[in-house]
């Protein structure tokens, strides 16, 4: 079904003025001083691999450029680290008698803790552990005179994306159509909301009316309709490809696009893996740009556009380093790793041109364990039994009762490398292996000759802190260990949107 009031949206204005856990009232225009333009941050480029923690970035790093190299976001000067955890439904926030935390977040609680500076319960945007709402950065920099721009691989209602332009009591309600399930959520309400509640009103039906972001490119074209097609084009945005229609743009639209709006979605769900596309060149898939191609163009609408004395501020996502990572596709994962990094090397030479530019790269969690195991070892989850537990050296180490015996390879559990001789078991749990540039000439994927052997503990998230990475004036700031909230103070204090 669908809203009985589409005028939902215009609830947002009320968020201007909003001063919760999570913002403080919008700075004034002469805030920032007058005196040291020559350090003033002027736009933030916020780069975000979904679920990419420490191991994925070394293990790009070492299958695309060895053990010598490195991704072009181990080149910024600034690296710390930001824990991940979420909050239970109806907690309070940290430091609050209430205060309940869960500790591994999904996509949805950590973008609300980055974009409004609040812990909340997985599966919430926009609002907090009781469901109240909470700006966002985009809205608190798009109402400050910022351009701002939202890029993902992902469908642009997802999670990510989304934590940037709306506010749902549940992340599953995209739109069009939805059902009460997918929307309501009595636990934090305490009764059903009615349909004109922002909070249940289908994400999609939000971004195509709010204006939040004026560059908005990605996927998930058919979580939009004929109305909102007219919505935004009533609000003066160049439709790149068609929502009424459900014609997905091309990469030949993106490099036609010059409005100071831009909506371009080019899948009708999420964005292709790039191996497929490279793999399949001729196909419909491979005339969609890559997160690269659509870092590069809103920065060059959102700049060319600039208002008077303000910049921009653009939010990019490489979602499908997740979404193979649930998969324990560790191929697809590295590609996508790699895709995304090329994505911050087109951030990071701006940002080294323009002098005035913060870049930050992080992650919204770690997914699936992913681990660098020894060359010609196994998992556990090959073995028939885990691993002794008897030092020899010292009795007093071993626990009690102690394991004699185990760590030996099950048959029907290990079949030699997933890529490889293992590829046609469906319960083979061995490592994926991989050529890196250290590699003799011959070596191929799939190997047990090659030196990078992956593996995944399991098929959903964890909370292991990720890494951050940072360029650019004040960047310094982020040289630490941090909690994902510190990022929304971080960026507002750049931008100068919050006190």
């Amino acid at each position: 079904m669908r809203p009985r009031n589409r005028a939902a949206a215009a609830a947002l204005a009320l968020l201007a003025g909003a001063t919760g856990a999570g913002a403080t009232a919008v700075a004034t225009a002469g805030s920032a001083g007058a005196s040291s333009d020559d350090a003033r941050i002027k736009n933030v480029i916020y780069l975000l691999g979904d679920g990419m923690g420490r191991t994925h970035v070394t293990a790009a790093r070492e299958r695309y450029y060895g053990a010598h190299g490195k991704l072009t976001m181990e080149t910024m000067p600034v690296v710390g680290q930001v824990s991940t955890y979420s909050i239970e439904k109806n907690s309070g926030q940290p430091g609050e008698a209430d205060f309940k935390p869960n500790y591994v977040t999904d996509s949805a609680s950590a973008a609300t803790a980055w974009s409004s500076g609040v812990k909340t319960y997985n599966a919430a945007l926009g609002v907090d552990g009781k469901g109240g709402l909470v700006p966002t950065m985009m809205e608190l920099a798009h109402q400050a005179g910022y351009r701002t721009g939202n890029v993902s691989t992902a469908e642009i209602t997802d999670a990510t994306p989304a934590g940037q332009m709306s506010h749902a009591l549940a992340r599953g309600c995209q739109g069009p159509t939805y059902s009460a399930g997918s929307c309501q959520d009595t636990a934090i309400t305490g009764a059903a909301l009615p349909t004109s509640d922002l909070r249940v009103t289908p994400i999609a039906e939000q971004i195509a009316r709010n204006g939040t972001a004026d560059v908005i490119l990605g996927g998930g074209l058919s979580r939009f309709d004929a109305a909102d097609e007219t919505a935004l084009t009533d609000q003066g945005y160049q439709v790149l490809g068609s929502p009424a229609s459900q014609t997905p743009a091309t990469k030949t639209d993106l490099a036609g696009a010059s409005g100071a709006k831009v909506f371009g979605l080019f899948n009708k769900g999420n964005l292709t893996i790039e191996k497929f596309k490279r793999e399949n060149p001729a196909s419909v898939q491979a005339q969609e740009p890559t997160v690269a191609d659509m870092t590069r163009k809103a920065i060059s609408l959102l700049d060319g556009s600039k208002k008077a004395g303000k910049g921009f501020y653009l939010q990019v996502e490489g979602a499908l380093i997740d979404k193979r990572s649930h998969a324990n596709d560790a191929a697809q994962t590295l590609e996508e790793t790699k895709a995304f990094d090329d994505a911050v090397k087109v951030a990071l030479d701006f940002a080294k041109a323009d002098g005035h530019t913060l870049v930050i790269v992080t992650a919204d969690h770690e997914c699936a364990g992913f681990n660098i195991i020894e060359k010609g070892t196994f998992t556990n989850a090959e073995a028939a039994a885990p691993p002794t537990n008897v030092d020899s050296g010292n009795t007093a180490n071993s626990s009690s009762p102690s394991r004699t015996s185990g760590n030996v390879k099950d048959p029907l559990r290990s079949t030699g490398p997933v890529n490889g001789a293992g590829a046609a078991d469906p319960k083979n749990f061995a490592p994926a292996t991989f050529r890196t540039p250290d590699d003799p000439a011959g070596v191929q994927d799939g190997d047990t000759a090659a030196s990078l052997w992956l593996t995944y503990l399991s098929g959903n998230h964890t909370g292991a802190d990720v890494p951050v990475f940072a360029y650019g004036p004040r960047s310094e700031v982020l040289d630490d260990s941090i909690d994902n909230t510190d990022l929304f103070d971080i960026v507002g204090a750049a931008l100068r949107v919050t006190g």
